[in-house]
């Protein structure tokens, strides 16, 4: 699966640590999501699209938009 993750997190200028740290993981497990070498868990990928203010479509490769979609009303 090619995930954009590493792309995001490189055009912001943030670590592998810093990342990790907005998700409450291990920087190792995080490098392990961006190389592929571990499935990136639904949850982890939504708190991704909003930390990066995207959809979870973008992150994964699905769509080349990279507005977040709108959100639902109450």
């Amino acid at each position: 699966m090619n995930l954009r993750i590493r792309d995001l997190r490189e055009d912001a200028d943030l670590t592998q640590k810093e990342v990790a740290g907005a998700l409450c993981c291990d920087q190792s497990l995080y490098s392990k999501y961006e190389r592929g070498e571990r499935p990136l868990p639904l949850e982890l990928a939504d708190r991704l699209a909003d930390y990066y203010h995207t959809s979870v479509d973008y992150l994964l490769g699905r769509t080349e938009v990279r507005a977040p979609y709108p959100k639902k009303k109450p």
